[in-house]
């Protein structure tokens, strides 16, 4: 079976060093790179299955490289794996195209399930965060129930 074609984005070289060893095995990584404007030129040319990048990064930021790449990229996958725990972050991944969000303090076994579940098809938020997201919901739900129509 073809193996999943995999592109890495984060400023932190051990950080894509962790990715690599984690992911090789598994998936065929077709490269990796340190800030946004690499990740969209190098997308641009790999065409990956998947991109697992991370928001804050130099030059240009993971949210608007998820942007510019799904613009001539449209099927490509986006999992965003960051230290941001903040709704609007999470809103605004998931508007670029996210079919997935997890945090740096996640498990590697979490990220392999999260790549798989967005390889499937399918969304994958972290429980880690899940909380905060649910109450930024209610507080929105609350705020449109109780404006005057």
């Amino acid at each position: 079976m073809k193996k999943a074609r995999l592109l890495l984005a984060d400023d932190h070289t051990m950080v894509l060093e962790g990715f690599r060893r984690l992911l090789e095995p598994e998936y065929d990584l077709v490269g990796a790179v340190e800030d946004g404007e690499a990740l969209v030129k190098l997308a641009l040319e790999v065409k990956p299955d998947l991109i697992l990048l991370d928001i804050s990064m130099p030059l240009l930021n993971g949210i608007e490289a998820a942007r510019q790449i799904r613009k001539s990229l449209p099927g490509v996958k986006f999992i965003f794996l960051t230290m941001h725990t903040d709704p609007t972050y999470v809103t605004e991944a998931f508007k670029a195209g996210a079919s997935g969000y997890l945090l740096k303090r996640s498990a590697s076994s979490e990220l392999l399930c999260a790549i798989q579940e967005v390889l499937e098809g399918r969304n994958y938020v972290t429980p880690l965060i899940t909380k905060d997201l649910m109450h930024s919901i209610m507080e929105i739900i609350r705020v449109t129930e109780s404006s005057p129509s």
